[in-house]
């Protein structure tokens, strides 16, 4: 129902680079440079500026992607509001949730998104944190299950999946209640010193591979050990048991009773967002330009 070019210009200012954008759309760099040029020989004024790292919206760019956004959102929405008319089943976004993934943030967006003209309907898909749930849930994205939220930083995701970005998470680090950092206001270097650390193993996250390169040059009596690839319930039993100390994303402050997390005076961060499959649904696809809308 709108110019498909419109979308093209919207990924590009996305992506920050013509090649980019034809990664996520799955067509050549050549094609989207060719819809860009003929789109603002159309309209007759320059969209984007072309820098030594990608391009950039002008000044009337930016003007025509934030109504080009919303002529998306309006145009799917029109689509959908027709096909509840004709008495079509609504798609169904299916969106998973665990103790160490909740899908709250999620929602709440939705919540602000729907102006009651957006025809999903919302199933909240449970899913266990163990390593082999967690392989069955990322290879289920995009046929059983849609997405889930949680800290973004692996590897391999990466590679593999689609992250929309809502900000970044620090890392902390996690101890047992009867530890003796337990009542630390903040936590330094030096009070680790004798201690073991749990971390992923290296290659799993580029955030914890620098924090790891750290502590082994400049710390080396900080002991590591490594934690399964993907952190469960086991891990934060181990560390309370064992009183190990964990490297944890801020966002996890409360699932384990007898753990406390400890904000540290170092600045390693790591992503958090929507994780979903590369080539989502339509319907996923619209359900996350409302969401991003709703998140500016």
């Amino acid at each position: 129902m709108y110019n498909p070019q419109i979308e093209t210009l919207v990924q590009v200012a996305d992506a920050g680079s013509f090649s980019k954008a034809a990664e996520k759309m799955y067509i050549t760099s050549v094609s989207v440079m060719n819809q860009m040029n003929t789109l603002e020989k159309r309209i007759g004024v320059k969209l984007f500026e072309r820098t030594n790292q990608g391009v950039e919206l002008t000044e009337a760019g930016q003007s025509i992607y934030h109504d080009a956004k919303q002529i998306i959102v309006a145009s799917e929405a029109a689509i959908e509001r027709a096909r509840k008319i004709a008495g079509v089943e609504q798609p169904v976004i299916r969106i998973g949730t665990s103790i160490l993934r909740p899908c709250k943030r999620l929602i709440d967006l939705w919540a602000r998104a729907d102006d009651g003209t957006q025809a999903f309907q919302i199933k909240i898909v449970p899913f266990e944190d163990d390593p082999a749930s967690i392989a069955a849930m990322m290879k289920s994205l995009g046929n059983e299950i849609d997405c889930f939220v949680g800290p973004c930083d692996s590897v391999a995701w990466k590679k593999s999946y689609s992250i929309y970005p809502f900000g970044m998470c620090k890392c902390c680090i996690a101890v047992s209640r009867r530890h003796r950092l337990a009542r630390k206001r903040i936590l330094c270097w030096d009070d680790m010193t004798g201690e073991t650390l749990m971390l992923v193993k290296r290659g799993q996250s580029s955030v914890v591979d620098h924090m790891r390169d750290e502590i082994e040059a400049s710390h080396p009596d900080i002991h590591i050990v490594e934690t399964p690839n993907f952190y469960d319930m086991d891990a934060f039993n181990a560390c309370e048991q064992h009183g190990y100390l964990m490297e944890v994303p801020d966002t996890w402050a409360e699932v384990h009773p007898s753990i406390v997390t400890l904000p540290v005076e170092w600045d390693y961060e790591m992503p958090f967002g929507v994780v979903y499959a590369q080539k989502p649904s339509m319907a996923f696809s619209s359900f996350m330009r409302a969401i991003d809308i709703a998140g500016v």
